[in-house]
């Protein structure tokens, strides 16, 4: 069943998307939600009629859209957290967490349109996300986890103190 979309739907598709889903999942979910409607022609037509008088609207969105992608490409961000043995942390990184780091750095995005492979990462290193900001604007953006504990410096071997046996002096 072809649908039209009229809001973001998540692991869906965006607003104005032309989507094709399950009878029962337009019929008892998205329809009554209000999320979407029935593709019929007058429907499309009017879709047609929305986006071409949005033309200037998507242009400013799509703009302001690589003009966040192009901050993300200049920014490097990396993710301090506990670590328990070897590389794995105690609890997990998720987009709320790599939303609230790039903002830290100075780039606004929404974790909405933050995507981690697997929803949470649960190990050190280097990990890929990608951020939809527009249906044709994505980005791939990299980022390090590492574990928040001070790098300790190897301590210098203290000298061993040698203990001397003296001769006891036991003579009966």
């Amino acid at each position: 069943m072809d649908i039209i979309l009229k809001k973001d739907v998540e692991n869906l598709g965006l607003e104005f998307d032309t989507v094709s889903v399950k009878p029962g999942y337009a019929r008892n979910f998205l329809l009554p939600q209000g999320f979407a409607l029935l593709a019929t022609p007058k429907n499309k037509a009017a879709l047609e009629a929305t986006l071409e008088s949005r033309k200037e609207e998507e242009a400013k969105l799509v703009a302001t859209a690589t003009a966040i992608v192009d901050q993300l490409k200049k920014t490097s961000v990396t993710i301090p957290a506990k670590v328990g043995s070897g590389d794995k942390l105690f609890g997990s990184i998720n987009n709320a967490d790599l939303a609230a780091a790039l903002a830290k750095a100075g780039v606004q995005v929404d974790k909405k349109y933050i995507k981690i492979p697997g929803n949470t990462i649960k190990r050190t290193g280097k990990v890929t996300a990608n951020i939809r900001l527009h249906r044709n604007v994505e980005y791939n953006f990299e980022f390090d986890i590492v574990s928040d504990a001070p790098v300790e410096a190897p301590k210098p071997a203290a000298p061993k103190a040698k203990v001397e046996e003296t001769p006891s002096s036991e003579e009966a």
